[in-house]
């Protein structure tokens, strides 16, 4: 972990991942995945597997590769669209109070995911919506390039080295990085390689990200 970038004195903004990060939708995940397998006959593990360190197309190509992708997504959409309005979902502790206790337009969420599916499992899940919501419809690039959080800032009108991004992926992590924001990481039992600061929990990372939000700038990373 390095030391954290700082302007005292400046506005300072949280940018948010969603999956991982606010919402606990690894069940939710892996039975869209196992439900998609299953139509095309297709080991549901070893889909899996893929699908997390891939990206849809890029796993259709690597478990599906005779199949019409277009159909391939289309069937995963029309999954993930029934897993929002039917599936359970959670929030990790601590995230409403954290979201409620942020200046409204001094965050934002930046998501791999499609906004109206955020906006869904944010109904679900009582927590706040921001003004700013990059999703995937938003970037011709996605996690790990830095286009989703420097678009984020661009649009709440923030410089890149007075925002805070949590994250709990290492494609998130890059992205924010390579964007020259700070990056602390949450919900992991160890740290991701190039975060400022780490915690186990998003719990735990609370009052230090609403510190951030009024506090001076430029501590060290512990």
């Amino acid at each position: 972990m390095t030391s954290e970038p700082g302007r005292p004195g400046r506005t300072k903004y949280v940018l948010f991942d969603v999956d991982g990060t606010l919402i606990d939708a690894v069940s939710n995940q892996r039975r869209v995945w196992e439900t998609w397998a299953g139509r095309y006959g297709l080991d549901a593990d070893d889909v899996y597997r893929v699908a997390l360190r891939t990206r849809p197309m890029e796993t259709f190509a690597r478990v599906a590769a005779d199949r019409d992708p277009s159909e391939c997504l289309a069937l995963l959409h029309e999954l993930e669209d029934e897993d929002v309005r039917s599936g359970v979902y959670t929030a990790f502790h601590g995230a409403s109070e954290l979201l409620h206790g942020l200046p409204r337009g001094a965050w934002a969420l930046v998501t791999s995911n499609y906004e109206h599916r955020v906006r869904g499992r944010f109904e679900r899940t009582g927590l706040p919506v921001p003004e700013v919501i990059v999703d995937a419809a938003a970037v011709e690039e996605g996690k790990p390039s830095p286009v989703p959080y420097l678009q984020a800032a661009a649009r709440l009108g923030a410089q890149p080295a007075d925002c805070l991004v949590i994250e709990d992926a290492p494609s998130g992590v890059r992205s924010g990085i390579h964007a020259g924001m700070t990056v602390w990481g949450v919900n992991a039992a160890a740290a991701v390689e190039g975060v400022h600061r780490h915690f186990a929990s998003l719990r735990e990372a609370v009052p230090h990200i609403l510190a951030w939000t009024s506090g001076p700038q430029g501590i060290a990373a512990v």
